[in-house]
């Protein structure tokens, strides 16, 4: 009896605590969200865009009933004092619950970036369960989140997916941009003496144009999405955008660099020969001398030679070692002109106070508080660059090398 009593005790106890499908969620119930927008309205409420996946259409090719089409997303916005209640009343116009775990991309609008920043929406953003602190955050550049948002792309259904892939893509074959996920904005935000660095997106073509599915139906789109710069966040302000070798020269400094092209001059003739890397590494080093902090920058790059617009000998390993020095002093430029940029900025988006942090915490008390107003703006920087020629692609030989001694 005792034995029977053991276990309809444990038979009752296991039917309380095995009690399934509690927090249950029908995907037919759900609104799943792509991406985020956050702009700020005239009355200096948030305004918040929702770009909410049509499964149907998505999967079916964008056709709707009777032949017609109809987008693969669909937007919702409304505003509120913060982003959850912006998110809640956007309830009211729509018949499903917004579901957060997949919005991989956030986009905030420049006039937000420069007058509100991006301090007051992390937290909102970070404390919600649902959302993930490894979504990538944009800043619209030249226009509003909610262009961006609206915006319908072609080859990438999910124009929230065009941005992602675009950023991975342009960070792994340029270098001129970086996919800044939130958990590192944070990361920098709170590191001592810290400036932050976010991707710029922008539309390019009429905002109303690329909301439309007619847009889609051209092989080259009126309007379509863009990465442009880099945008320098001080204290989590907007304060400038970084474009071209500035740009590529930061992300070299913070050891993001993963494929690139350098053009060097030769023979009198511009860009003339194309150093395509193939590898690098940046390490960043601290001192401090008399007081004054300093910081040495070294980059080691090994590369390919892409392309060549004037007869080159590149057997002789005399020319290999006046390309790898060319090669070395246009890199060095780029890396100078970053770290010039960012004193003039007043700004160390560069992370050289969180390495004289790591290195030398008790010096680095004494320059906290002014590091980057006093300290940064006239930091010693020396750079050192190792850059070697590794491979010349299918040729040796320069086809205009064999062109001229024909022509001879």
């Amino acid at each position: 009896m005792k034995r029977k009593g053991l276990f309809l005790l444990l038979m009752m106890s296991m039917t309380v605590l095995l009690t399934s499908c509690w927090s249950k969620k029908e995907l037919t119930d759900l609104a799943i969200v792509a991406a985020m927008g956050i702009d700020e309205t005239k009355d200096g409420r948030f305004h918040i865009t929702l770009q909410i996946i049509n499964p149907g259409n998505v999967a079916g090719g964008m056709q709707g009933g009777g032949g017609s089409q109809s987008p693969p997303v669909t937007i919702y916005s409304a505003s509120g004092d913060n982003i959850v209640e912006a998110s809640r009343r956007a309830s009211g116009s729509i018949s499903r619950r917004l579901y957060y775990a997949h919005t991989n991309l956030v986009v905030v609008g420049e006039k937000l970036a420069r007058k509100e920043g991006l301090n007051t929406l992390i937290d909102g953003l970070d404390r919600d369960p649902e959302f993930r602190n490894t979504s990538t955050i944009v800043i619209a550049k030249n226009s509003t989140a909610a262009d961006l948002v609206k915006t319908l792309t072609p080859v990438d259904k999910i124009p929230a997916n065009k941005v992602l892939k675009t950023l991975e893509f342009t960070e792994r074959k340029w270098g001129e941009n970086v996919k800044t996920s939130l958990q590192e904005v944070m990361k920098s935000l709170e590191s001592p003496g810290r400036g932050t660095v976010v991707s710029g997106f922008r539309l390019v073509g009429n905002p109303k144009q690329a909301q439309k599915l007619d847009n889609l139906q051209e092989s080259a789109p009126a309007a379509t999405l863009r990465a442009s710069g880099i945008a320098v966040l001080k204290q989590g302000k907007l304060v400038d955008w970084l474009y071209g070798k500035p740009a590529r020269g930061t992300v070299w400094i913070l050891d993001k660099i993963q494929g690139t092209d350098i053009n060097i001059d030769w023979a009198g003739k511009k860009e003339a020969i194309a150093y395509q890397t193939v590898r690098q590494k940046t390490s960043v080093s601290a001192k401090v001398k008399n007081g004054q902090p300093h910081i040495a920058v070294h980059t080691r790059v090994e590369g390919d030679i892409g392309d060549m617009e004037v007869p080159v000998d590149i057997t002789n390993p005399k020319v290999i070692t006046e390309i790898e020095q060319s090669v070395r002093k246009e890199i060095k430029k780029e890396l100078k002109t970053a770290v010039e940029r960012a004193q003039k900025n007043k700004t160390d988006i560069l992370g050289f106070g969180e390495v004289v942090h790591r290195t030398r915490p008790n010096q680095f008390k004494k320059f906290k508080t002014e590091w980057n107003d006093v300290y940064f703006p006239k930091l010693d920087v020396d750079i050192t660059v190792e850059a070697y020629v590794r491979r010349a692609g299918l040729r040796n030989k320069s086809f205009l090398s064999g062109v001229k001694e024909n022509q001879k």
